[in-house]
């Protein structure tokens, strides 16, 4: 690992964008920012579309290294730049499934398969590019009540964070879902209210969510370039 790594983010404005910016302020990293948003038409432009031809954002690149899918950021931040002080992933083999488990299941249940149906045929979102369907949007509010009772299952247990005591990048996966339902009206269940509360007073999610607004600028984290 650098001791100095060559960090920029593009990408700002999303759920999605949200979660590599809040993985950096964790770990502490400095890093510059390409405040660009979707559909916007920065990400369309040839020297991103040379970057990153998905024309998607988030996108990491880590001196001439490039990643793109918010997840995928997260999870490569949190195995190259965990230290024991400031680790988001599991060091035991069956710690690392179990996040595994979760990463999965909130990116492909919570996520793409409700969430992110519910904004494509949305009306006020996205549904006028791809097609307004309001039954669709309730059946994918529904859908991801029912799988949140997993996560209603997982912290009746009085952990603090979904891996027990401590906190790992799976919870800012889960955190930025949580918020989005938020925002949409889908409602959360109940043990996941003051686990929400508890993510949101981090002081790296502050300053994630003050990053990750179109135009801002960066805040080092204390005693950091």
């Amino acid at each position: 690992m650098s001791d100095n790594p060559d960090l920029t983010l593009w990408g700002v404005g999303t759920s999605r964008t949200v979660r590599p910016h809040w993985a950096m302020h964790e770990l502490g990293l400095a890093y510059k920012v390409k405040p660009i948003g979707p559909r916007t038409g920065e990400t369309k432009t040839p020297e991103y579309t040379r970057l990153n031809p998905r024309q998607k954002i988030p996108l990491l690149q880590d001196g001439d290294f490039r990643i793109g899918e918010s997840a995928a950021i997260v999870a490569y931040l949190s195995r190259m730049y965990s230290t024991p002080e400031r680790a988001l992933i599991p060091e035991s083999t069956r710690d690392y499934a179990a996040w595994l488990e979760w990463c999965f299941f909130i990116v492909t249940e919570l996520d793409s398969t409700s969430l992110y149906v519910m904004r494509r045929h949305s009306a006020d979102a996205l549904g006028p590019i791809y097609g307004v369907a309001p039954e669709v949007v309730a059946q994918a509010a529904e859908y991801f009540r029912a799988q949140l009772r997993h996560v209603e299952v997982a912290l009746a247990d009085g952990r603090q964070f979904l891996m027990g005591d401590r906190f790992s990048s799976a919870d800012i996966l889960l955190t930025t879902c949580l918020d989005w339902a938020v925002a949409y009206g889908v409602g959360i269940c109940n043990n996941a209210q003051p686990y929400l509360e508890r993510m949101r007073s981090r002081e790296a999610y502050l300053r994630a969510a003050a990053a990750n607004a179109p135009l801002a600028s960066i805040t080092p984290m204390p005693g950091k370039a």
